[in-house]
């Protein structure tokens, strides 16, 4: 069963616009209700693949987060680029533009990696096109920037690879980078920068869990290790809050352990009237030839049967799972057709995206696994 994103009242582009309103930012406003009063000092830890449905299935792994546990949903494509935009934007998708992993942009050949902020077509990726400058492809202040221009003191503690990235410097400007270097770094840094007085909003990136669920599957012992290492960071910086301090422990989605493969690369009909395949194995855009759109939708809907579910662009934008507002740039991003999997299923690709075909765990479509995701609130001397 297919659900759709709570823009406006319950998703990942509500957080950081509540958290700003309860801090004091004027023309905020609080969407979730979260227990903030008297709060200064906030750190949003972002975990990186962690569903609400994986964390309540592990409460000996993560004791502690299971204590405070709550869900909201992320947006859609249930993908990184798009979550993480929508956090730090805080606009769904279809405002932002990070509308999903790989897209097309209209007068470009190839796909765009959304993660990697860089064209496939390109021999020099570095060497970005005037469509691609990550402050023009995404124009609109970010909520990390209006924080600071109202004296919200911002910082960004993450991986180096994320320090002026093509994806931060579009979603993610206007907060302060501070360099972890681990997961007992990330810590110590976020409980260092809690200390300073005044209002101040810290977002920590964790991405170990969801390079694991990738890799050795979601539900492996090598996931379930890791979950134990996310729940001591997230109980270690808990234990060193402010008096007037909160934690609030979110993730970008969930993630599907993949028990069935269609492989476009071998399929013939799959591959019919298809200009271009984006998105990634469990949601999939497909870019169609002229005129070729119906005839392309019913021929993947014999294919992959049950297991997928094949809507049109229009119908997508039309079910508000891109947000209640889709710009035209946006949509000139969006593909034609749209190919969500309903079970354990993916579209794979063994020869494109030789790497990707093989991992285990996998997340992009609309399943209640890769769409409902953590928000737990913590504030000081909670257990």
């Amino acid at each position: 069963m297919l659900l759709s994103p709570r823009y406006g009242s319950g998703s990942l582009a509500d957080v950081v616009p509540s958290l700003l309103a309860r801090l004091g930012v004027d023309a905020e406003t609080d969407r979730l209700g979260f227990d903030l009063d008297g709060v200064r000092r906030v750190c949003l830890l972002m975990v990186d693949g962690l569903g609400a449905e994986q964390l309540a299935a592990h409460p000996q792994e993560a004791p502690f987060l299971n204590l405070h546990r709550a869900a909201i949903t992320a947006g859609f494509p249930t993908t990184t680029a798009t979550s993480l935009s929508s956090v730090g934007t805080g606009l769904p998708p279809g405002q932002h533009g990070v509308v999903g992993y790989q897209v097309s942009i209209p007068g470009h050949p190839g796909l765009m990696n959304s993660l990697q902020w860089k064209l496939q077509s390109s021999a020099n990726p570095h060497d970005l096109p005037e469509e691609l400058v990550p402050e023009q492809f995404q124009p609109i202040p970010t909520a990390f920037e209006r924080a600071r221009d109202a004296g919200v003191r911002m910082m960004h503690v993450g991986p180096a690879i994320q320090n002026g990235s093509g994806l931060t410097r579009a979603c993610l400007r206007g907060a302060a980078f501070q360099q972890s270097w681990s997961a007992a770094d990330l810590a110590t840094e976020t409980i260092s920068g809690l200390a300073a007085d005044g209002p101040t909003l810290i977002y920590s990136y964790y991405g170990d869990l969801d390079l694991i669920g990738h890799v050795r599957g979601p539900n492996s012992p090598a996931w379930r290790l890791e979950l134990r290492n996310v729940d001591h960071i997230a109980s270690t910086i808990a234990s060193e809050l402010p008096h007037d301090g909160a934690l609030i422990v979110v993730s970008d989605h969930g993630m599907v352990e993949v028990k069935r493969r269609f492989d476009y690369d071998m399929l013939p009909e799959l591959r019919e009237g298809v200009r271009l395949l984006g998105g990634e194995p469990r949601m999939r855009f497909l870019y169609t030839d002229d005129g070729a759109v119906h005839d392309v939708q019913s021929s993947w809907q014999r294919a992959l049967g049950s297991h997928f579910t094949i809507v049109t662009k229009d119908e997508a934008i039309s079910r508000g799972w891109f947000g209640p507002t889709v710009s035209s740039a946006a949509s000139g991003r969006i593909g034609d057709l749209l190919a969500l999997a309903n079970d354990g299923s993916a579209v794979v690709r063994s020869r494109a995206e030789s790497i990707a075909a093989t991992l285990i765990g996998h997340h992009g479509s609309l399943t209640s696994a890769e769409l409902l995701v953590p928000a737990c609130v913590i504030r000081p001397h909670q257990p």
